[in-house]
């Protein structure tokens, strides 16, 4: 670790905002926690563009044109429909209207307003109540658990609903998916309840590894789909809606009045593409490293001699999991900028206050581990959180001096 003389500089610079975290990792040598935004200019994104565009599409073809069939976003679409083996899909600006719209087409089909979702879902915690607000849905939790709910759950609902929606995995609950014996447990008891089933699947694309089932396995499970093209497959924005060719018609109807159908959108379906052809043969290699990280963060968490701290899942499901320490974030924050500004190592990205609520003094981050963290051995995952707890440490330590601590 430095002598200390960067991190006056550092905090002359001021408190952890935007701008100086996302200065800090694009400039580090390693980073071990990869993301799908951030950290990256706009010419970043304009480069990445102009380099992968011509191997993902035809770029003497036109531009599409309200999404027409014959565009980049048409071949998007069959694409989808290809990877998650489903009859059709459709492209979507955003995913929280795509599930909107999903949602919106089974009430009227099912003749049933009302969703059986988890309190912890996106639609609970990220969209502002819009399928209440929007589309006039109401919700009801089998469960409140930070799980997935069971199918004994499901069938002990005390009220009728027309649709069961799983988010796999629950990232609020630290990207936990159930195995695959409960998850087709669940959809059949949701089945015997008349009801059909949505996945929110925004991260679907890296769940075959534990579920031990490729993704049309798992899709046909549900009578409609939603993944999204950035949060996995570093795409530009985007997402899509699969299932049948008749759904996915009457889904488009409802995009448009959503206001989904926009003039072009070729930018985003470039790095989609992009993302299908790069990033998804490579997930099962991230979520395998993945295990051996989180591994060792708890061991080096342990070694550091942190007095409380928690790995989650302790062996991920996926690529993504969590870490809780017991330090308020703005300090953590500083210690992780300050590592990647002194030494060019990035081991952490932003920590915050737990979403749904936790004790005071208490923070959380996501790691997810893409292609910048596979250099990465378990030894020096280790000795890069030794270091980043003497970085904690000692900006504890200057907080206190100060009067902060």
């Amino acid at each position: 670790m430095a002598d200390g003389s960067g991190g006056a500089a550092a905090a002359a610079r001021g408190p952890v905002g935007r701008e100086r975290m996302f200065a800090a990792i694009r400039a580090s040598k390693r980073v071990l926690a990869g993301s799908s935004g951030g950290a990256r200019t706009i010419r970043d994104r304009l480069d990445d563009l102009a380099a992968d565009a011509p191997a993902a599409f035809d770029l003497d073809g036109w531009t599409d044109i309200y999404g027409n069939d014959d565009s980049v976003i048409g071949e998007l679409e069959r694409r989808t429909a290809q990877a998650l083996g489903t009859e059709a899909a459709a492209f979507f600006p955003t995913g929280t209207m795509a599930q909107q719209v999903a949602l919106r087409c089974w009430a009227g089909r099912t003749g049933n307003a009302t969703v059986a979702g988890h309190p912890m879902s996106h639609m609970e915690v990220h969209e502002r109540d819009a399928y209440a607000a929007v589309s006039g849905l109401r919700m009801v939790h089998p469960t409140s658990a930070a799980r997935p709910p069971t199918a004994a759950e499901i069938s002990d609902l005390a009220e009728p609903f027309g649709t069961l929606i799983l988010e796999l995995p629950l990232r609020d609950a630290g990207f936990v998916l159930p195995s695959w014996d409960d998850l087709t447990a669940a959809v059949a008891a949701a089945r015997d309840r008349d009801a059909v089933v949505h996945f929110d699947g925004a991260r679907l694309w890296e769940c075959g590894p534990h579920f031990g089932r490729s993704l049309p396995e798992i899709a046909a499970l549900a009578d409609s789909v939603y993944v999204s093209f950035y949060k996995t497959l570093n795409g530009i924005s985007g997402a899509a809606l699969a299932g049948t060719e008749d759904f996915i018609d009457e889904a488009r109807t409802w995009r448009h009045r959503y206001g989904g159908q926009l003039f072009q959108q070729w930018p985003a379906a470039l790095t989609a593409l992009t993302g299908l052809d790069r990033e998804l043969p490579r997930l099962p290699e991230y979520v395998a490293h993945a295990k051996t990280v989180a591994r060792a963060l708890d061991e080096g968490l342990a070694g550091a001699g942190v007095p409380w701290f928690r790995v989650h899942p302790e062996i991920p499901h996926t690529h993504q999991f969590q870490v809780w320490l017991p330090y308020p974030p703005e300090l953590l924050n500083e210690a992780a900028v300050r590592q990647a500004e002194e030494t060019g190592t990035t081991l952490f990205r932003w920590w915050s206050e737990p979403t749904l609520g936790g004790p005071p003094g208490v923070a959380i981050t996501e790691l997810t581990i893409s292609a910048s963290a596979l250099e990465w051995t378990a030894s020096e995952v280790r000795a890069a959180v030794g270091e980043f707890v003497a970085y904690v440490e000692r900006v504890r330590e200057e907080g206190v001096r100060e009067g902060r601590g």
